[in-house]
């Protein structure tokens, strides 16, 4: 019995009709020897010699091989991975872009190309995939967690059942239980050395431990008169030698600068009209707030003056990045840790300095500031050189909950209570992708150290890795029980951390 098929449908034949008007061609790639010159998109100097190349092989790979090869790296093993934009404007390099742009003219095979081109993290790190640990211990919701500067095989966490704990992520096993507060613990900090965790709580009051023996350093550091929100620890190139410092925001309107040797309060910057939402120290010795009165605003940290009040949004800034905040964290430590740190405190803050330095170069020496808010909006800024925002940065549908660059300074993640995360171009605030597949608020998102991946934390009960060159789900990682309200990758890349309403703290790993 032969089948008969049925009748075309009428969207069938509308679009048959459209087709036989419009016949899709197949453009043909022009031949013709084009000139390039590779030059570093940060400070345009040129990356080996002028060389010619056929319009058909303008590819990215095929430019990835050649630049390569000009440098010398011809072993596979020695390649990096190298990333190019367009040579003819903003954006990512595209063979079909410089094809028309030969087509109609705008180039010319007589002049050379420049294709600014920046090397990607030499090391690279895997999408987690699975669980390796879930550790219970806190006895309620988890607040916040933060891995260790030097590895990632210690994860300090701030709960409301009254205390921190630090894991050995090695093991999959609690260390030490941090008790002494009397409210719940709604921030914790590393130092960027690694030699202490500060903590602060809705007991008004900041703590430091000594995070290998579990000990507090002394009693509270007392003086706010409200919860802490957030704290930020003075960055290791700009500290004097035996005297860190720590800045902690409170809902009582202000900052204050502690000595943390000393145990006081250096300073205590008022100005505020609001609830102290988040607080940076940047590379600079600026620190920047952000708060509940719709403003954020720049202090000198050595004077204690107010340098600039930035004022735009319309609603509660509830948080802020810098982007220089991954190097500022992780002080004079790599990729390796502690197998590279060196061994003098000279040594360790040249090589601290030297790490900032570079994380700015991209940005002409500038720190930027990106600020999200409930107001749906988010603002870049470059406070050194302008009280007015870069660019106003708007999608989101719900409050911008949280916010954060990668660790090159390239993208901004912002999460929202719409359940979108969103990816952003660092420089000038453009929008790329908008990273769908969560279904409830996202509370917290954080890059990978290579800034190839980026994990997000949600209200839905999973955590999800993305790559943020494409903008599609690398990996969906379900398994907590309830709200997950605190995510960090580990400066190493090895492992992801997170927390949340369940109480159990689970270890990520590839």
């Amino acid at each position: 019995m032969t089948t008969v098929l049925p009748p075309p449908s009428k969207r069938q034949k509308r679009e048959d009709a459209e087709r036989a008007l419009h016949p899709i061609v197949q453009p043909t790639i022009p031949e013709g020897l084009q000139p390039i010159q590779f030059r570093d998109a940060d400070t345009g100097a040129p990356q080996g010699p002028v060389v010619t190349v056929s319009l058909a092989d303008l590819s990215a790979k095929n430019l990835s091989l050649l630049l390569n090869g000009l440098l010398g790296k011809t072993d596979p093993s020695d390649r990096l991975p190298y990333h190019f934009y367009s040579p003819l404007g903003d954006g990512e390099f595209s063979q079909e872009q410089v094809i028309k742009a030969y087509l109609e003219g705008k180039t010319s095979t007589e002049v050379s190309l420049n294709i600014p081109c920046r090397a990607e993290a030499v090391f690279k790190v895997k999408a987690v995939t699975r669980c390796s640990a879930s550790v219970t211990g806190h006895g309620e919701a988890i607040l916040a967690t933060a891995f260790s500067p030097a590895s990632s095989s210690r994860l300090a966490t701030g709960s409301g059942d009254k205390t921190a704990r630090i894991w050995d992520c090695d093991t999959g096993t609690p260390m030490h239980t941090l008790k002494g507060h009397t409210g719940w613990v709604l921030a914790v900090a590393w130092s960027p050395d690694g030699g202490m965790l500060a903590t602060g709580s809705m007991d008004n009051t900041v703590r430091l431990w000594d995070p290998e023996k579990g000990q507090p350093l002394g009693g509270p550091l007392k003086g706010h008169t409200k919860w802490i929100t957030s704290m930020s620890w003075e960055p290791y190139h700009l500290r004097e030698p035996g005297r860190p410092r720590l800045a902690s925001a409170s809902k009582d309107y202000t900052i204050r600068i502690w000595d943390a040797v000393g145990r006081q309060t250096d300073m205590a910057l008022t100005g505020h009209k609001g609830c102290v939402s988040c607080v940076k120290w940047g590379g600079t010795g600026w620190i920047y707030s952000a708060s509940h009165d719709r403003s954020v605003k720049v202090w000198d940290a050595t004077k204690g003056t107010l340098v600039h009040t930035l004022n735009a949004h319309a609603h509660w800034v509830n948080h802020l990045a810098l982007s220089t905040d991954f190097v500022l964290r992780t002080g004079f430590f790599d990729h390796n840790g502690k197998k590279d740190a060196p061994d003098t405190v000279d040594a360790k803050r040249r090589k601290a300095l030297e790490r900032y330095e570079a994380a700015t170069k991209g940005a002409g020496g500038v720190e930027r500031l990106v600020t999200a808010s409930d107001d749906c909006t988010m603002y870049l800024w470059e406070p050194s050189k302008s009280t007015k925002p870069l660019e106003r940065m708007v999608g989101h549908q719900k409050q911008v909950n949280h916010v954060t660059f990668s660790g090159d300074g390239v993208l901004v993640a912002s999460a929202g209570f719409d359940n979108h995360v969103k990816l952003w171009q660092a420089k000038d605030g453009k929008f790329l992708f908008t990273l769908r597949g969560h279904v409830g608020p996202v509370y917290q998102c954080a890059f990978s150290p290579d800034s190839r991946l980026l994990v997000s934390a949600s209200k839905d009960t999973t955590l999800k890795a993305w790559d943020v060159r494409t903008g599609k789900l690398a990996e969906n990682l379900p398994g907590h029980q309830d709200e997950v309200f605190a995510v960090d990758w580990a400066p190493d890349g090895q492992r992801v951390g997170s927390g949340g309403q369940d109480k159990a703290v689970r270890i990520w790993r590839n």
